[in-house]
């Protein structure tokens, strides 16, 4: 997703610094626009299905998940990566419905959640992770240091967090859950402010006059999934080592 976004079409086209800075800020708020939109839609998917027993009738069965309670959950794997290896071919309104969509069937199988935490523990865990998402996509747009060494450090750290996941699966070992929930709040906290800083880059290095709007609007909503996918991964760690199960 990352070489997708670096990888966009852009001219070569000169710009003063102030113009430069200002294409920046609108790009980078427009990123945040899309991501908060998204965040917003799975909130409220998430809040109506865990509150509505008929809705939630339809994900879970009396022998378990339903058919749909199934595509809820494996679903949002098979967006991200339409999304991220159909970035050249799709169009941008096919990609922010992707998007948005994404983000309501993610809101739909974050009800599970609900269900599992109280609701004081989630609100808590929530607005732990949006304030510590919010210090470090400060830092990450404002330092003068190049996070890039950093950035492939942490992901190497979240392919570790993967593979681990994998064994914990079979092992069903809590210190090993402990252990990879604590690593993962450093890791997506890390690369909140790496990948703001990314984005700030492609917005500075890339000059958008010459190109299309048709460009700029899918690398905001690559953007913009790609720090969704930094904060919901960011809340899930903290949820798991402070939440509170009912």
């Amino acid at each position: 997703m990352d070489q997708q976004i670096q990888n966009s079409d852009f001219s070569n086209y000169s710009l003063d610094r102030g113009d430069i800075q200002s294409v920046s800020k609108t790009f980078i708020a427009n990123v945040f626009m899309w991501m908060f939109g998204a965040l917003t839609i799975s909130t409220v998917f998430a809040f109506l299905f865990s509150q509505n027993l008929t809705l939630l009738s339809y994900l879970v069965g009396p022998t378990g998940l339903s058919p749909l309670g199934y595509f809820v959950m494996f679903a949002p794997i098979g967006f991200v990566l339409l999304m991220s290896f159909g970035y050249q071919r799709l169009s941008s309104p096919l990609m922010a419905f992707l998007f948005l969509t994404y983000a309501a069937i993610n809101g739909i199988s974050f009800s599970f959640i609900l269900l599992a935490y109280t609701a004081s523990s989630v609100f808590s865990c929530f607005a732990s992770a949006a304030v510590m998402f919010g210090i470090m996509a400060v830092m990450g747009y404002t330092t003068n240091k190049d996070l890039t060494s950093f950035g492939r450090i942490l992901i190497m750290g979240l392919i570790g967090i993967l593979v681990a996941f994998i064994i914990n699966f079979f092992l069903k070992s809590s210190g090993l859950n402990y252990l990879i929930s604590i690593i993962g709040v450093a890791v997506f906290t890390g690369l909140t402010a790496y990948d703001v800083q990314k984005l700030k880059r492609i917005a500075e290095g890339t000059q958008f006059e010459g190109v299309g709007a048709e460009s700029v609007k899918k690398t905001s909503i690559m953007g913009a999934l790609t720090l969704y996918l930094d904060f919901i991964n960011l809340f899930l760690m903290i949820l798991r080592l402070f939440g509170r199960r009912r």
